[in-house]
């Protein structure tokens, strides 16, 4: 009986299952061998913002997105770093910006971070080389309450000598871990020699820095850079500008008129030196971590676009040049890549990634054929040209699609001084770059004769291998970018 109803059940369940198409009204079989034609390219809608200046000279922008009851809300700096921190005391801008949620003159630190849980967002807080940012997304609902929390701990910090303490030990050990790190000994040494000690290009946090930091330090860096005369309040969601804008003044009614924009007045770059490799020992690493480059243009290049172009097809996209050869055709590496920093000064272009270690000698040959092909010895073709160009209009729908993105791009514009219609005319910017233009600043930006070849790996498997390649002499250098003295 029990078998008789189990067939009952599955012969009803089969007569409930569609009968498959006949052969014919199938789709035709995937041809594999043949690549697929792309898709129309995604519409870019540039959203539109509203500029104001606050009563105390910050300047307040705001853009309208009503699709979602969110809001994403950022009080940024221009300036970091490089501007604010005083000489031998490389560290002092992070400190201060984890010590913003250690409490303020009413709140504890636990019970700033109740707060922001009972409110669903999450303050972070950052100041790096040229900008600083203090913001959160938020419900709509919740943001006057949100504005409040983020003016208390920007205006009121305790900034407490325990908590100091407490992030100097904790900064110590990773400093320490970072010397074991081959990818974080690239890029201290690699500003090192390539910016020296006096540019603040050059300048990386070490333990007597840190160890020298005072209270007295992280309450006058304080006082001195969060002030409103360098300051720009960016607001993206479903808002209305108008009661943003009075949301603001009252949230932030106690923050006095005061500070002024950095001038950036970086001094002059050391002498470029002849090419050279400058290898760091990492006995046993099964990787040689290669940074390659020299100091750049600033953000303000006439060239920007390109540059940006240029490199995109060089080492910015996973199919680019570089690590088409050096990863997918000769699996050399996981992944190499090439940068332009675009700095308020001379950012650093940059070439590298991680190689194994029996291939660097190797690998060192194929950066140098790939950056003098970019150079006119292997000219752009019409395809690698299209593709680099979409590469870089294509993303910027994406970038405009959540109140998060917008937000940033808005205040970018402002923080980084650049036109207002900057994003209105990048396509056609990008789209006006010729082949021409890809070999002319290829010559002018990326300088073969007095590039610094920065290799971190074990010097006893690939020292030899490298100095046979006949590229460049090889200096030693330890973890801190000094010469390493051989008896």
């Amino acid at each position: 009986m029990r078998t008789e109803r189990l067939a009952t059940a599955l012969l009803a369940i089969a007569v409930t299952i569609p009968a498959a198409a006949p052969r014919a009204q199938r789709s035709a079989p995937l041809d594999r061998n043949a690549v697929p034609k792309a898709g129309p390219a995604p519409a870019i809608r540039i959203p539109a913002w509203t500029r104001t200046r606050l009563s105390n000279g910050a300047e307040l922008v705001v853009s309208v997105k009503k699709d979602l009851p969110l809001v994403s809300f950022n009080v940024g700096f221009i300036g970091g770093s490089t501007s604010y921190d005083p000489p031998g005391k490389m560290g002092i801008a992070p400190f201060v910006a984890q010590m913003l949620s250690e409490g303020t003159s009413t709140r504890s630190a636990d019970e700033l971070s109740n707060a922001q849980q009972l409110l669903g967002i999450s303050i972070s807080a950052n100041i790096a080389q040229e900008t600083g940012t203090l913001g959160f997304t938020a419900l709509k609902d919740r943001l006057p309450a949100a504005v409040d929390l983020l003016a208390d701990m920007m205006l009121h910090p305790k900034l407490p000598q325990e908590a100091l303490d407490r992030i100097r030990g904790r900064t110590l050990v990773s400093l320490q871990q970072a010397r074991d790190n081959p990818n974080a000994v690239a890029s201290n040494v690699f500003a090192k020699v390539t910016y020296g000690d006096q540019h603040p290009y050059g300048a990386v946090s070490t333990p007597a820095t840190v160890n020298s930091i005072t209270r007295d330090d992280i309450v006058a860096f304080h006082k001195a850079y969060f002030t409103p005369g360098h300051a720009v309040i960016s607001v993206a969601g479903d808002v209305d500008p108008a009661a943003v804008k009075a949301l603001v003044e009252h949230a932030f009614a106690d923050w006095h008129r005061g500070g002024s924009k950095p001038t950036f007045a970086y001094p002059a770059l050391p002498a470029p030196k002849p090419r050279t490799i400058y290898l760091v020992d990492k006995p046993g690493a099964a990787q040689s971590v290669f940074a390659l480059g020299e100091p750049g243009p600033n953000q303000y290049t006439p060239d920007y676009y390109a540059i940006q172009v240029m490199n995109t097809i060089l080492g910015g996209l996973f199919q680019s040049r570089l690590n088409r050869d050096i990863r997918e055709e000769k699996g050399y590496s996981y992944g190499v890549s090439s940068s332009f920093a675009f700095g308020r000064g001379p950012g650093a272009f940059r070439a590298g990634g991680g190689i194994v270690t029996a291939k660097s000698d190797s690998a060192l040959i194929l950066f140098m054929q790939h950056l003098r092909g970019v150079q006119g010895s292997e000219p752009f073709k019409d395809d690698e040209v299209r593709q680099g160009k979409d590469a870089l209009v294509q993303s910027l729908p994406l970038q405009f699609s959540s109140v998060n993105g917008v937000r940033s791009a808005v205040s970018g514009i402002y923080l980084r001084d650049l036109p207002e219609n900057y994003y209105q005319t990048y396509a056609s910017r990008i789209d006006g770059v010729t082949k021409d233009d890809l070999m002319r600043v290829a010559k002018k930006y990326i300088d073969l004769d007095v590039m610094n070849l920065v290799i971190v790996g074990d010097r006893v498997a690939i020292e030899e291998a490298l100095r046979r390649t006949g590229i460049a002499p090889i200096v030693r250098l330890d973890a801190d970018g000094k010469p390493v003295v051989t008896p």
